[in-house]
């Protein structure tokens, strides 16, 4: 069971087990947002037929040949199934709250072993970006965003139904975030622990016997039954486990008490993150959108030509001075601004591990892969954030700029002189380290994520956005490219997602040998 599960990161990892280790099957979705919907449903259906068996049908929609009313009537059984599957709901809606248990309900009716539920609220209060743009508003406005308290509703489906297992994730600011001037994150490990206490009782809330019991909350590593672990313990480094980006997460792992599974071995981490270019160079090469202005391809040229001329041919700066002038050289060859699909492929740096689980030779190409358009200014500081990463291996800050090159704006001057958070605003994903981690605002700008090559001067795709994030090439996302963007920065990645899913695996086997155990004792 999937709750709050955006486009899918983390059932995906669950999903992509094999029976060799222990097979996962979602039943049930929630997502509120429909373009998210959308997207798990797409993916519902794609599940519905083993890996090599999806029909052509599934690429022909993905590549823009069919629609998606067509693939759907052409596979009716699968559709139906995928559609039953995944619920456009609201957690904490009256209303949706009664569909979403009569789901769950009847998905359990019938069930007689073991269960997972898995899923993260959503956590814009919780983030440090979140709080900071909450600043001005007053105590009382920021005590009652109802955002802070959406983990009740995770909580409450915990309390009536009592899954043996859950899996809770969330941002890392979690841990520092206050409420009413105590740490939140002690409260939540606190109410998790004790869900019928916290939310049952005491809201007249239906509750199930096995959850009075309470549960083991311990970190996706849990290696000892002490209980003694610090908030730190939960952090998961997604770069750590075979993720080209820096994301920390905190993953809370809980364990019905009745249930006495061996203590897990710790996570397999791997010795060195992919790089950024050894995820994302084989994707087709593209040129970005002009905005404010006509777009052609000599007009982009123009841009960069003009840059060339006007701010860096003179740079005292002769390595930056180098790059810049041998990316100018090179856009001419870029015509294409991408698109829903793109054709082909180019040559891998990728490890065999890794190419298998991102391509897809039936794709034979990249969907969700169009550039955005930028604005003549913010091109030209693209231009030069991008050479200035392949000059000096970093990405710069604010006083690294050239003045004439700065935001136009008091923020960017007051962040320049105060070094203060956000004075790296455009950033470069350098192409020899991993990332960066991947966030919802690539939907406003792409300042956070500008490609490592500068003649490309561009910031990323929604594709490779979606490869920093570990989703599968044949992963394709629905709405707006907005709303896809919005999609891949809130997800989990799903590789990072089949890791926890190994260590849950072990946890049911583990349950599942006890029971079999008391069973022949009786």
């Amino acid at each position: 069971m999937d709750l709050f599960a955006g486009p899918g990161g983390l059932g995906e990892g669950f999903a992509s087990l094999d029976e060799d280790e222990l097979e996962f099957t979602t039943v049930v979705s929630v997502e509120k947002e429909a373009a998210a919907h959308r997207t798990l449903t797409l993916r519902a259906l794609y599940r519905q037929f083993p890996k090599h068996e999806v029909p052509p049908d599934y690429y022909a929609y993905i590549r823009g040949e069919i629609s998606r009313e067509r693939l759907f009537d052409n596979h009716r059984d699968a559709a139906e199934a995928a559609i039953e599957t995944c619920l456009c709901k609201e957690l904490g809606s009256s209303k949706d709250d009664a569909k979403v248990y009569a789901k769950i309900e009847s998905k359990l009716a019938d069930h007689r072993g073991l269960w997972v539920l898995i899923g993260g609220p959503p956590c814009q209060a919780y983030s440090i970006a979140g709080r900071s743009r909450m600043a001005d508003r007053s105590r009382e406005e920021f005590e009652a965003d109802r955002r802070h308290y959406l983990y009740l509703e995770y909580l409450k489906i915990i309390a009536r139904f009592g899954p043996p297992v859950f899996v809770m994730e969330n941002v890392k600011g979690i841990l520092s975030s206050r409420l009413n001037g105590d740490r939140i994150f002690g409260n939540i490990r606190q109410d998790l622990s004790a869900p019928v206490d916290a939310v049952g009782d005491n809201r007249n809330l239906p509750v199930h016997p096995a959850a009075r019991a309470g549960y083991r909350v311990v970190p996706i590593n849990w290696a000892s039954d002490s209980g003694d672990y610090a908030a730190s313990d939960f952090i998961v480094r997604a770069e750590d486990y075979g993720v080209p980006q820096r994301r920390h997460r905190v993953i809370l792992l809980g364990i019905r008490r009745d249930l006495h599974p061996d203590p897990l071995p710790r996570l397999e981490s791997t010795p060195i993150a992919p790089a950024v270019m050894e995820v994302l160079d084989d994707l087709p090469p593209l040129r970005s959108q002009l905005s404010k202005e006509p777009d052609s391809p000599d007009a982009w040229r123009e841009v960069l030509q003009s840059a060339w001329r006007d701010y860096f041919i003179y740079s005292e700066d002769r390595k930056l001075r180098s790059f810049v002038r041998d990316a100018v050289a090179l856009c001419h060859e870029y015509e294409s601004t991408g698109g829903p699909y793109v054709n082909g492929l180019g040559r891998s740096h990728m490890s065999r591990e890794l190419r298998e689980w991102y391509r897809d030779e039936r794709l034979n190409g990249a969907c969700n892969h169009e550039s955005r358009p930028h604005r003549r200014d913010d091109l030209v500081r693209y231009l030069f954030v991008s050479a200035y990463g392949v000059a000096h291996g970093e990405s710069p800050k604010l006083k690294d700029f050239p003045e004439e090159l700065l935001p136009k704006h008091k923020n960017a001057a007051r962040a320049r002189e105060a070094h203060e958070l956000f004075d790296d605003r455009f950033r470069v994903q350098l192409a020899h380290a991993e990332a960066t981690t991947v966030t919802s605002h690539l939907a406003k700008d792409g300042h956070s994520c500008i490609h490592h090559d500068p003649s490309q001067c561009r910031s990323w795709t929604v594709r490779e956005a979606a490869r920093v994030q570990t989703f599968p090439d044949n992963y394709f996302f629905e709405g707006t490219r907005t709303q896809q963007y919005v999609q891949v920065g809130n997800a989990v990645p799903p590789l990072l997602a089949r890791e926890i899913a190994r260590h849950v695996a072990h946890v049911v086997k583990s349950c599942i040998l006890e029971r079999q155990a008391m069973a022949q004792a009786v």
